[in-house]
């Protein structure tokens, strides 16, 4: 699959970009090194309020967790175009970290998972994966139930 016009992808596939949400602390949205962009841990905000918080296994379900990981994808998809400027200079994600907010018999964190690295499979093509880390936590910061961090490599 070719990279070329990533944001033409993205609306032929229906998904609409939302606005690149504003840092909820004292850091930056993103980092450029070489051909690396390091985006910031992205939770699932929706114009600028938190829209996805509690346990998975307790208050929220496996399903519950897939769209907010989704919904966090979309927010460093966004993070990305503000820093890039254009969709279109990302080659692919290189390494996806997401944290989960879970009771302790949660077990079901790379379903959940899946849902972001579906997004951006679909994006990015198979051949274009990425790496990932997968992990449950008894707390996270403002109580949101995904936290995703992303790599990206770019076009320089």
């Amino acid at each position: 699959m070719s990279q070329q016009h990533l944001e033409e992808r993205l609306k032929q596939s229906g998904i609409a970009l939302p606005a690149a949400p504003q840092p909820l602390g004292a850091y930056i949205p993103a980092v450029q090194v070489g051909t690396l962009l390091f985006v910031s841990g992205m939770v699932p905000v929706v114009n600028g309020k938190p829209y996805l918080t509690g346990r998975l296994g307790a208050e929220r379900t496996v399903e519950d967790g897939q769209e907010g990981a989704r919904i966090a994808g979309l927010n460093a998809l966004a993070v990305a175009k503000s820093e890039l400027g254009s969709l279109d200079r990302l080659k692919r994600a290189v390494r996806l970290n997401v944290i989960q907010l879970a009771i302790p018999e949660f077990t079901e964190h790379a379903k959940v998972a899946d849902s972001v690295s579906d997004l951006f499979g679909q994006l990015f093509g198979a051949e274009n994966s990425h790496t990932r880390s997968v992990q449950g936590a008894a707390s996270l910061p403002g109580g949101y139930t995904v936290i995703l961090e992303v790599i990206f490599e770019i076009t320089a």
